[in-house]
């Protein structure tokens, strides 16, 4: 059987509404479906009405077959502790998520260029703007509180800042000399009730791809510093696992799994 997945919005909520489209047609039939039809989907990041599903990720005929079981997901679950996400919700995201080839060339590109090495990379991701519409966003201060108990753990560290928000960017620069952000390949704005989708439209297909990539390098970080919502999310399910997370949630903070 066929499934057909319909939603539009941010480019990870429509990740996130057809990863559940899946698990709940695996649930339903304790199979995978013959198709995924996603092509009704990335409405706001297509150039013309064609099909974008391939530009970022690798089609599933393509990925390692995986053992259909219950799985326990939601894609309200951006919002839940994510040291609770079922393990098995990590091997259907690869499935049918992995970067295709493109993403994976503009990975390495930034890699290079920004002289990134995850095993001393900290990054601290501030999803706002918009955001307060759904959920608390915290002061830029606490980032600070738990950026510097990485610092004390580990003193060569460098941070990656990433955020929508300019004020973020220019008080965690200051904050942290010994940092980094893609000064070329993000867009951000003064803080806002809007999002970046909709200020820069006409570049939605080009940051799109950038920021999906973006987004697998982030969850390859040694310490990931979040909030919650589908982008950090998806941070963790591209990194796998929950470990070296501090994640900012219903205005507290919960520490996963962090060792030195």
């Amino acid at each position: 059987m066929s499934l057909i997945t319909t939603h539009n919005g941010g480019f990870f909520s429509c990740c996130s509404v057809k990863l559940m489209n899946i698990t709940d047609y695996i649930n339903k039939h304790l199979k995978l479906p013959t198709l995924v039809d996603s092509s009704r989907q990335f409405s706001r990041y297509k150039i013309n009405n064609q099909d974008i599903t391939y530009d970022y990720f690798e089609h599933y005929d393509h990925t390692d077959e995986i053992v259909v079981s219950k799985i326990d997901y939601h894609e309200n679950y951006q919002y839940n502790d994510y040291s609770t996400l079922d393990p098995c919700i990590f091997p259907v995201m690869k499935k049918y998520f992995t970067p295709s080839k493109n993403i994976l060339h503009i990975i390495e590109k930034l890699e290079m260029k920004y002289n990134l090495t995850y095993d001393n990379l900290c990054v601290l991701f501030y999803r706002g703007n918009d955001k307060i519409r759904e959920t608390t966003l915290c002061a830029y201060s606490e980032y600070v509180t738990y950026a510097k108990e990485v610092l004390a753990k580990n003193p060569n560290v460098v941070f990656l800042i990433q955020s929508d928000e300019t004020e973020f960017i220019e008080y965690m620069s200051q904050q942290f000399p010994n940092s980094v952000y893609f000064r070329d390949e993000i867009r951000h704005m003064k803080k806002c009730n809007a999002t970046v989708d909709y200020v820069f439209k006409d570049k939605n297909n080009e940051f799109s791809k950038y920021y999906l990539a973006i987004t697998i390098i982030m969850s390859k970080c040694k310490y990931i510093i979040c909030g919650s919502g589908n982008c950090s999310i998806w941070i963790i399910l591209y990194r796998g696992h929950h470990h070296d997370v501090y994640q900012n949630i219903n205005d507290k903070w919960l520490i996963h799994g962090c060792g030195n």
